[in-house]
Formats: C-alpha cells, structure tokens, sequence
C-alpha cells in the first residue's frame, strides 16, 4: 500500500524525492478572489449568500445567538466536556509560561532600550467545521489569544445544516467554556473576508474588522488568508496534516502503524512518512497497518492518503542520515521512535512538534499534551513556529535617551549618516546639541 523510497548509500538532497501533498493555493486564490471581493462590496449579504451556496444553509443570523452557546455547553456530553476541560487546562499551563516580560537594557548611562510586547488588538479565529468537528482548534487558538492579553476575540466556524445554520453545538461548548461569547455560523474565504474587512450585520450589530486571523482552514481557507495578508496579519499557510515518523528496530510496529493511521484519517491528502533504519520495521509496520486497517472506521479515506504521493516510506543507512531527511522534510508533527529518543529529538532542527518515544503519540499533542496543535506543514517548519502566545504579541523597542547619552554617540552617528548620503539625519541629531 505505502510507497517506498531507499536511500541507503545515497548522497543525493533527500528534499529531490521525500513525498510530499501537491497543493496549488495560488489556483485556489483565483477560486476565491471573486469571493473576497463581493464581501468587500456587499459585507454581509454576500457572506450569507456564499454560505448558502456553498455550504447549503442560509443562517438565520450570522452571529451566534448567546442563548445557543449556553445550550450548547448545557448539552455537552459530560466525557467531552471533562476532556475539554483538561485540555483547556494544559493548554494553559504550558502557554502561561511562554509570556513575555518587558526588558530594558542600558546601553550607557541615560541611554536605554527596552523591549515593550503589546498584544494585537482583535483577533478572529478560524474554527474548521468539515469532515471532522474540531472542538480542540478552539482551545488551541484561543488559549495563547487570552493568555497573550489580546483585548477582543471572536470565532468564525462554518454553518452546518444539520444544526440549523449555526456551528456544530461541540464548537459551539467549547466557545463557551472559554467565556467566548463573539461567535459567527460562517466558513470559507468568505468568513475570512468578513474578518478582514468588517461587516454591519442584518440585526444592526457589526462584526469589527480584526488585526490577524488565526487557525487552520482547507485550501480556500488558506487562499484568503494568502490574499489578505497585509491588510490583516496571519498565523501562517496551513497546509494537509503531516506526520512523520524517525525508527530503529526498537520501535513498535503497532505503535507506528497506528500513529500513521491516526493522520490519515483526517484527508485523503494528509501525509504519513515513516523513516527507518530497519527494512524489517518497514515490513512490520505495512503488515500492522493493514491488520488496523481492517478495523478502523475511515478506511477510504484512510487507504488513499497512505497510497498517494504524499505518503511513504523511506530506508536509510542509519540515524545521522534518518536526521538529514527528517529535517528536510521538516514535518507539521515528527515522532522519534529510536533508541535514546530523546537525545535523538534534541537534535532535531526542522519540525512542528516533536513527540519522543512509545508514549507521546501526536493524538496526545492534538488534544490534551498541553501543546499547540496549530502548526508549520509543507517544510515552512524550517522557518516558521507553531501557534503560541508570541503569535499574538509585538515587541515594540521603547529608545530612551537624555542629551549626555546622545552627546556621547553623536559623533557616530553623524559619520554613518553622512557616509549614506543623509545628510538630515545628521543635522537631527547636531541641532540638539548646538548650545
């Protein structure tokens, strides 16, 4: 089923042959300009309309009503909501500690510069709501938000026709157990052109324009974020799930297999990549993965996102040469199942989430872990955080000096602006210090 790709004795750029999901955003933008478009001309209308005729329902608000969130987390099923609740309190523990404190640094006496972090003002955030209902999104997306002190959010989430025009009510309760009560039944690009732009909603209320959108969307999602981007900042391009999977002949077939599964599930074009120095593990784990196969619940879907381009498995000569390609694939998630996981995991550089040895499934970092599940896919993991508290905050430098401190460099600067032909900004700097 899964592909297989040797690289034993081969020097060659493994970033040449690693599998990898075709997706084309920019095709995607010409899709959705005439969307993005039509919201900016028509606000509201237009999102509505394009509710209706892509997702099949007409809400009958655009705002969820506040009554519909309450009911939604009175009728939370008890299991679900003690899971959200230790998601939510996880997610907190460890984001509480990714705050940022002011620093001042005192280059000379009366000279000083000090590293001021504001957060955004408004954030909306986008909550998926297709093949799967994805109530851990909006923990994972609110929770740095709130903990990063930005003063206004809201949540957008697509309508759902078996709920009557507004978010799956799970959406909904953990809404509401976060004290979000801003919440809009829309999805698409044309939810996050409403964010973008702001629209003045049918009822006389209004859904402000935000600073940033945030959270994971499918390819029309990623498109508008891509076409708005400027006059709204983003978190980044989310692109199909990726795990990868870095094994020795320790590593536990059933494990692995059922890891590979577990990303599977979610697209036809999510990515699993299994990279092994045991060709004896690689038939194991293709065995297992058929076994498990036969009793999981999203077989289809299952089986053509582990037979598809994207997916594979790789062979390699040993672990030195498993850390040069997992690095060059730089996953969205990187499991280690080798001897000494951790110190092999510490020696990572391009990943998403790295999750160590037999106990630390990525299923666990979805949901109640205390990591961020909203991360770099396609390789911009080499470059580009997960979603955190930072996502949310800017570092402002707060320049502080009195004249003794400027008279001590004033030299300086004048030769540099000078040197760069400004002359303006050296005579800024001379008509203060004349008498």
């Amino acid at each position: 089923m899964i592909r297989r790709i040797d690289l034993r004795g081969s020097h060659m750029d493994p970033r040449e042959v690693l599998p990898r999901a075709a997706v084309d955003v920019e095709q995607a933008a010409a899709t959705v300009a005439p969307i993005v478009d039509d919201v900016r001309e028509r606000g509201a209308q237009a999102v509505l309309d394009w509710t209706e005729r892509i997702d099949g329902v007409r809400p009958a608000s655009l705002r969820v009503p506040a009554s519909a969130i309450a009911d939604a987390v009175a009728g939370l099923d008890p299991a679900v909501r003690a899971g959200l609740d230790e998601a939510i309190r996880r997610a907190r523990l460890v984001h509480a500690d990714q705050r940022r404190v002011d620093v001042t640094t005192v280059v000379v006496p009366g000279g000083s510069v000090t590293e001021h972090w504001v957060p955004v003002a408004r954030v909306g955030l986008y909550v998926p709501g297709g093949r799967a209902v994805y109530p851990s999104s909006v923990v994972m997306n609110v929770v740095p938000a709130q903990i990063a002190e930005v003063a206004s959010l809201c949540v957008v989430s697509p309508a759902q026709r078996d709920h009557g025009g507004l978010p799956h009510p799970t959406i909904l309760a953990a809404c509401g157990l976060l004290g979000i009560d801003e919440v809009y039944a829309a999805g698409g690009a044309q939810a996050v052109a409403m964010l973008a732009f702001g629209v003045d909603l049918p009822d006389g209320q209004r859904c402000e324009p935000v600073d940033m959108v945030t959270g994971p969307g499918n390819i029309y999602v990623t498109a508008a974020k891509r076409l708005l981007k400027g006059r709204v900042g983003i978190d980044s391009e989310a692109g199909p799930t990726e795990v990868a999977v870095l094994a020795d002949d320790t590593a536990d077939p059933a494990h692995v297999a059922a890891d590979l599964i577990s990303q599977a599930e979610h697209d036809t074009i999510a990515a699993a990549v299994l990279v092994t120095t045991s060709p004896q593990l690689a038939d194991a784990v293709e065995a297992e993965v058929q076994s498990q196969l036969s009793r999981t619940k999203h077989v289809e879907r299952i089986s053509e996102a582990l037979s598809g381009s994207q997916s594979g498995i790789v062979l390699v000569d040993e672990i030195e040469q498993g850390l040069r390609v997992v690095d060059a694939y730089a996953a969205e998630h990187l499991e280690i199942h080798t001897r000494d996981a951790r110190a092999v995991a510490m020696r990572v550089r391009n990943a998403g989430a790295i999750f160590v040895g037999g106990h630390a499934p990525v299923s666990l970092g979805d949901y109640c872990a205390g990591s961020n599940h909203v991360l770099p896919t396609g390789g911009t993991a080499a470059h580009c955080s997960g979603l955190s508290v930072q996502t949310f905050l800017r570092g402002i430098h707060v320049v502080d000096y009195d004249r003794t401190a400027l008279e001590g460099v004033a030299d300086h600067v004048v030769a540099l602006a000078l040197a760069e032909d400004l002359p303006g900004h050296a005579a800024a700097i001379t008509i203060r210090l004349q008498d």
